[in-house]
């Protein structure tokens, strides 16, 4: 049989082995009352197992090796942390295990008691021929139930994963959560293409300072496209001459430094999707929206959110155009119901996560995963190849789950740590 240490590790935890007439390799009557709690960090692989061998019941340390001999070619014999190893699982008993102070260790072989289907369906699953996910024979017949079940559990990993960039900014940003909120907002409506300079522009003008100008949204937007570089050289028309005007007076009062423009990208882009049209969108989402983040904690209802984006109004001078001084033909600038649930998926949901989290609220947790189950799921090849296997995928709660499925699992054919993974080799 060829396998690693982790197949034998699945086998103990769920005691997948014949377990007749357990006994020692000294011969003597072994009984299981439990496995223990697997030890994912130093030390012996599991915790706080209890047994009975002969008329005496342990507790404690069970490790697990695929050679006896392995306990010494891993340092175990120098390690006080071993010292209280109740019972050695392995594959292969090939040196009997005593101890530096003469205590020999009850040893399990499991050699002959592990059924040949289930090794035969790990080896199948791991070493298969497979071309999208290891077990892409079987997921299709996974129940709805362990299937739901799993993916809420890796889709909170995801969260978790992600939550963990927002706090870091949080401290950043000494605990303030809407500067925090602005700075991810501004990231994600650059979208993947522009989203650095997106980035960069939020970090180099702070909420605070554009909110003294609330009332004035041609310095706003002056202040916006300054920043992002967009006012310099010769410019025609009379609105972006304005805002070069304003912005020239705003640089020097706040004594701004705008980032290069050469950031942005604008090719291979939809003229809708162009960094000009985002940037105007965000100055009208700025000069509407006052504490933003508070009020995404506040209101439940998802058309709500979704309306926070979808009714603001551009300035005029946009409908027809897409680039400064370059007229196009009429056509409307306010976000489309796509790209505002790609910034409920990205932005909203992630803060209602992490702040939930971070303030130890379940309440906002639980607001996230219910708008991830309220948004449609998201179109990639990872979604569609799981469309082709039978899972069925209807939102962004599945979908989010499934990308961490196969980034973090099924590259890594990881089978025996996934629920899916387990439910296969347990239906045979």
């Amino acid at each position: 049989m060829l396998f690693p240490e982790d197949f034998l590790h699945y086998v103990w935890k769920f005691r997948l082995f014949e377990r007749a007439d357990l006994q020692t390799t000294d011969g003597e009557e072994l009984e299981i009352f439990s496995a223990g709690m697997h030890n994912s960090d130093s030390g012996p692989d599991f915790q706080n197992a209890r047994i009975r061998i002969g008329d005496t019941v342990w507790a404690g340390n069970v490790e697990v090796h695929i050679s006896s001999s392995d306990w010494q070619r891993h340092g175990h014999t120098t390690d006080d942390s071993y010292s209280n190893v109740i019972l050695h699982v392995v594959y292969k008993d090939d040196k009997p295990l005593i101890l530096p102070n003469g205590r020999r260790v009850p040893t399990l072989e499991l050699q002959n008691r592990i059924p040949d289907d289930l090794y035969n369906r790990y080896h199948n699953l791991v070493f298969g021929n497979q071309t999208i996910i290891p077990c892409e024979a079987n997921i299709g017949s996974v129940d709805g139930l362990t299937m739901h079940n799993w993916l809420t559990r890796v889709l909170v990993e995801r969260l978790e994963k992600r939550s963990a960039a927002v706090i870091d900014a949080l401290n950043i940003n000494r605990g303030d959560w809407e500067e925090t909120f602005y700075q991810f907002l501004a990231a994600n409506f650059g979208f993947k293409t522009n989203a650095l300079p997106f980035e960069l522009l939020a970090k180099s003008l702070p909420q605070i300072t554009l909110a003294k100008h609330k009332n004035n949204p041609l310095q706003i937007e002056a202040m916006i496209f300054g920043q992002a570089g967009f006012l310099n050289g010769d410019l025609k028309d009379e609105y972006p001459l304005k805002l070069k005007s304003e912005y020239e007076f705003l640089q020097k009062k706040y004594k701004l430094i705008p980032i290069e423009n050469h950031l942005w990208k604008f090719m291979r882009l939809r003229p809708q999707n162009f960094p000009t049209i985002r940037l105007v969108q965000f100055a009208a989402l700025v000069v509407h929206s006052n504490h933003l983040f508070s009020k995404v904690l506040e209101i439940k209802d998802v058309k709500a959110l979704r309306g926070l984006f979808s009714e603001i109004k551009v300035n005029p001078y946009w409908e027809d155009h897409y680039r400064f001084d370059v007229e196009s033909a009429p056509s409307s600038k306010n976000m489309g119901q796509a790209s505002i649930d790609i910034l409920l998926l990205n932005t909203l949901a992630l803060f209602l996560f992490s702040y939930g989290k971070h303030n130890q609220i379940q309440h906002y947790v639980n607001r996230c995963l219910k708008l991830l189950e309220h948004l449609p799921n998201e179109n990639n090849k990872i979604i569609t190849d799981f469309a082709t296997l039978g899972v069925k995928i209807d939102t962004a709660f599945e979908s989010q789950a499934l990308l961490e499925l196969k980034n973090n699992y099924c590259n890594y054919k990881k089978c025996l740590h996934c629920g899916v993974g387990n439910k296969i080799l347990k239906l045979g």
